[in-house]
């Protein structure tokens, strides 16, 4: 990558533009040419079942799909307009109460509108993951201009 992508410009556009991910406390932790890899604090509000305190599918989802919707900007160089069309996820074992989950998506291939990405989810080795993920996006789904054009016309 020319311009190497800046985490606290990416953590920004999570913290004000995906206002429920940061409600939820979603933190970036790398961005490269190969992806992206964010992380979410254990919090027992997103138990699925109090008892057992697991975390419920949906938070889990939330995490891949906006970690998996981000690995495109490293992808294209670019911040564009993007929307989730598929996202398939397979859940391979219960999370474990108490430990923060991480997520590391790449993109693995893109067209002229579509990205094409692969996320897993996991607590500390990746070769250990809670759930497995394949997800289709929509490049340029809004009339919305790139975040980088904006940044220049506002002289940033």
């Amino acid at each position: 990558m020319s311009k190497p992508f800046d985490i606290n410009q990416i953590q920004n556009i999570i913290d004000t533009g995906i206002p429920h991910c940061s409600e939820i406390g979603v933190k970036v932790h790398e961005m490269d040419d190969d992806g992206v890899t964010f992380s979410l604090p254990y919090q027992e509000r997103f138990a699925g079942n109090p008892v057992n305190g697991i975390l419920h599918g949906g938070i889990i989802t939330t995490l891949i799909d906006t970690a998996a919707g981000m690995c495109i900007y490293a992808r294209v160089k670019k911040y564009l307009p993007i929307a989730t069309l598929d996202l398939r996820i397979d859940y391979l074992k219960p999370a474990t109460p108490g430990l923060e989950l991480f997520t590391r998506a790449t993109c693995y291939r893109t067209t002229r509108q579509i990205a094409f990405t692969r996320a897993i989810a996991y607590h500390t080795d990746p070769d250990d993951p809670v759930a497995n993920s394949v997800g289709t996006f929509m490049l340029k789904s809004s009339s919305t201009k790139p975040l980088d054009e904006v940044s220049k016309e506002k002289g940033e």
